[in-house]
């Protein structure tokens, strides 16, 4: 399994709309064949800071999800949101195997 945990800090004052545009790109994401998680994950104690763990059943499958409408439409959306630019750090997905 392809893991990749982004990392998000977005302006405060962004944080509803960057949720909103998340959910939105969530919803058509977890749809995808090769999806196996997408979630997205708020920092209780900075409301502005985000991990989204998307999952993916191989590499090809989360390099087809940066293909996407979905996903273009997010990015550009959020672009203009970020406090600094996200990271996204691959992982080595395990178990469930």
């Amino acid at each position: 399994m392809h893991v990749t945990l982004v990392h998000v800090r977005v302006r405060p004052e962004d944080v509803d709309a960057f949720i909103a545009a998340t959910r939105i790109n969530h919803q058509a994401s977890v749809r995808e064949p090769g999806n196996r998680r997408f979630d997205v994950l708020q920092a209780p104690d900075d409301p502005a800071r985000f991990i989204l763990y998307e999952a993916y059943a191989s590499a090809a499958d989360a390099a087809a999800h940066k293909e996407t409408a979905h996903y273009l439409a997010w990015r550009d959306a959020v672009a203009g949101m970020m406090a600094e630019p996200r990271r996204g750090e691959p992982m080595n997905g395990l178990l469930p195997a």
